[in-house]
């Protein structure tokens, strides 16, 4: 095998394990090959050896002390990403781990200081920041035609009753920590790593099934300074009619609208917006009013001149740039803490109760 070629492991092969992780990797044989995979059901391991032609394990433990590889991907149920995490850079392997990562600072700092230990590369999975149309909004609102940024509402949900796994306490579900990486990742891109946001949350479960965990979930980062904008995330399984756009943005000179595949945005220049002298009664008992010239811009994904890169393809593509050639993360360790952080935080205000499952629901 090339020297160029990462040898990659991946524990799980589930949703994101086999749809997201095998399914770019398997596309980029130049630079990365799967040479083994973990999971507990045998048609998945099956699979593994006939699409992939990896060496297939029940036991992920098996699998990181027998196979030689260099990255491990962990793509394990949520309560594994910690230690599975830390057996495989104590193992002396790199690690790619989806969200989340964690569920409070305390583990996250663990497997940091196992990398750390074992001067091994910790990749936290974040590939909702690295889409294309969450560059083209961070682009706009850096350039400042929309002026100070005051408010940000970010949605995400719908309406769906579940009755899965990652419905559960036990298994570190619920909306907040299964879907909240993405937005609360993004959210802290926009609120700027910089600064460290206060946190308000309301979380509540009223799945109608065995379910136990928030399946909605109001969030809001705040700086008291008032120099960050007011971001607020909803994560709800109750949607019935949910916002059309992910985003909404509002500044002092222009504001912007849309989501994955376009954006809206319009704005003005201060600089040429009418003068007033403050009133001090109102003039012909009237509001005041002005005319602003509004400039009014769109982005679609389908018109850009060249095919951006989709999420995991950024992503991989920066993980091999990092383990081959000493390139820097995109998405560090140290911004993902902040990540666990927040979302530690709204649990810690919103204890729920835990449902038990009798023998007969399992």
């Amino acid at each position: 095998m090339s020297d160029n070629i990462i040898r990659v492991a991946i524990g799980g092969q589930g949703r994101s394990g086999y749809n997201i992780h095998a399914n770019w990797l398997r596309q980029v044989p130049d630079k990365f090959k799967i040479v083994a995979v973990s999971d507990q059901l045998s048609e998945r391991r099956r699979d593994a050896r006939e699409q992939f032609g990896a060496k297939a394990y029940r036991d992920w433990e098996e699998m990181i002390k027998v196979e030689g590889f260099d990255l491990f991907v962990n793509a394990l149920p949520q309560p594994l990403h910690p230690v599975a995490s830390i057996a495989a850079l104590n193992a002396g392997c790199h690690v790619v781990c989806e969200k989340p990562t964690c569920k409070t600072v305390a583990q996250f700092d663990r497997i940091v200081r196992a990398a750390k230990d074992n001067q091994r590369v910790f990749a936290p999975f974040q590939n909702n920041r690295l889409q294309p149309f969450f560059d083209k909004m961070q682009k706009i609102i850096n350039s400042g035609v929309l002026g100070k940024i005051v408010y940000i509402r970010s949605s995400w949900g719908r309406f769906a009753r579940r009755w899965d796994w990652q419905t559960r306490q036990e298994n570190w579900g619920g909306g907040l920590l299964n879907t909240g990486p993405h937005a609360v990742d993004q959210a802290l891109c926009l609120f700027g790593f910089d600064r460290t946001p206060h946190v308000f949350a309301r979380m509540d479960c009223n799945n109608p099934f065995w379910g136990d965990a928030d399946d909605h979930c109001t969030l809001t980062l705040y700086d008291p300074d008032r120099q960050a904008p007011q971001i607020d995330i909803v994560v709800s399984n109750y949607l019935h009619y949910p916002q059309r756009d992910t985003y909404a943005v509002d500044g002092t000179c222009g504001g912007l609208t849309g989501g994955a595949t376009a954006l809206t945005w319009r704005y003005f220049d201060p600089e040429r917006a009418p003068k007033h002298e403050m009133w001090t009664w109102s003039v012909d008992r009237k509001y005041t009013r002005e005319e602003l010239d509004w400039v009014e811009e769109t982005w679609t994904l389908e018109t850009e001149k060249t095919k951006p890169e989709s999420g995991p393809e950024r992503f991989y593509n920066n993980v091999y740039d990092a383990l081959k050639n000493n390139g820097q993360l995109l998405i560090t360790p140290a911004q993902v803490r902040k990540q666990i952080a927040v979302m530690e935080e709204a649990h810690r205000q919103n204890p729920l109760p835990q449902k038990a499952i009798t023998d007969e629901r399992r």
